[in-house]
């Protein structure tokens, strides 16, 4: 066993007593709760969410030294979302897990396994909470102007198109530039899917005008970078789909992102009682007096800010940062993936003194979001 690792099949737990979370609660018992929410009024509620996912790999022949990895497993926070509980099992008890993070704190699994066997599954259950009035991700205000989230990557360059389209969609305020950007992709590119696949660029996929929400967000991220808004991939899951989400956070100033969300929520400001604790003992690295910076979190794919439909896993720079499972072995067996996942809404609570006072549907639909 390498430095460091441990069995296969040991169950590690964020919280402890947190740990029924993951077992108790039968399949769709609440599923259909996160319906009965209206998204725009999410800031008076706390929803608990347990996500399930099986990846099988097959093969055909002969395969050894795995190198695996597995990006499956949210941070511990990120901004009003919180883990409770985590289960990572390989069906190889000869199998060793490490985990490392990624450079932008992300939980990645890397499994290793000198024999290969004809099939070999990785299940991971989650269980995280949404809470109201935590407000989004929280930055250092370097990340503003940081080249890191700048800089296209070769998934993310954009082309003669992009460039000029960022530059007719730029204005002063970098939030507003975003959401016209994701308007621009959201009306350019048809969701169509097994039109592209993890190697498809931003360019190629604007150019053939369909794509997966992948492409969507490579191609947003393309925008807003090259319209001076830095911006990241997410990876997670949304509600009622059978496969991972993907879309993106565009860092903005603490300040826009606080009047954002106090529309939201159908106030001047967010900081109700409870939202002062949560905005000002937010993440680490924060700047208390307002001149931080924040992520918002933008659907091109749906045209929307995200809500309490979205569970968030990681963020990277594209999807080759934070790809929910890559790896690498050696022989010569071909190797064939066959996914399945399902995610649950397991708790909803009101939180007294979040979201009062506000009208039910009001949010920013008189003034941006999208439902």
């Amino acid at each position: 066993m390498t430095a460091g690792a441990v069995p296969a099949q040991t169950v590690r737990v964020q919280q402890p007593e947190q740990a029924a979370l993951l077992q108790t609660v039968p399949d769709g018992v609440l599923a259909a709760a996160v319906m009965d929410v209206d998204p725009a009024n999410t800031a008076a509620m706390s929803v608990t969410y347990r996500i399930r996912q099986r990846f099988s790999y097959t093969y055909d022949g002969p395969a050894w030294q795995l190198v695996h990895r597995l990006v499956v497993v949210p941070p511990r926070r990120h901004g009003d979302q919180t883990l409770r509980a985590y289960h990572l099992a390989v069906s190889d008890p000869a199998a060793t897990v490490t985990w490392e993070r990624t450079v932008d704190g992300a939980r990645a699994a890397l499994v290793r396994l000198d024999t290969v066997p004809a099939r070999l599954d990785f299940d991971v259950t989650v269980a995280l909470a949404r809470t109201a009035g935590a407000g989004p991700p929280r930055l250092p205000a370097s990340a503003l102007t940081g080249r890191r989230l700048l800089t296209p990557t070769p998934l993310t360059a954009p082309d003669a198109t992009m460039i000029a389209a960022a530059r007719t969609l730029a204005v002063p305020d970098p939030l507003e530039t975003a959401l016209r950007c994701c308007s621009w992709v959201y009306r350019r590119i048809e969701y169509a899917g097994g039109s592209t696949d993890v190697t498809t660029t931003a360019a190629q996929a604007l150019a053939g005008g369909r794509g997966v929400c992948q492409d969507h967000a490579h191609v947003l991220l393309a925008l807003c970078r090259a319209a001076g808004v830095p911006a990241r991939y997410v990876s997670g899951h949304m509600i009622g789909e059978s496969t991972s989400h993907a879309w993106a956070e565009v860092i903005v100033p603490e300040a826009a992102a606080r009047a954002l969300h106090g529309r939201a929520a159908g106030r001047d400001d967010v900081l109700t009682s409870s939202g002062v604790d949560a905005w000002t003992h937010g993440d680490e690295g924060a700047n208390l007096d307002g001149a931080g910076a924040c992520a918002v979190a933008l659907d091109p794919c749906h045209d929307r800010l995200v809500d309490r439909r979205y569970v968030t896993v990681a963020t990277g720079r594209d999807y080759k940062e934070v790809a929910p499972t890559s790896g690498s072995y050696c022989g010569p067996g071909r190797g064939t993936l066959t996914t399945r996942q399902r995610v649950d809404v397991i708790g909803v609570d009101d939180v007294p003194g979040v979201g009062e006072g506000t009208t039910p549907g009001a949010g920013l639909a008189n003034g941006g979001i999208r439902q």
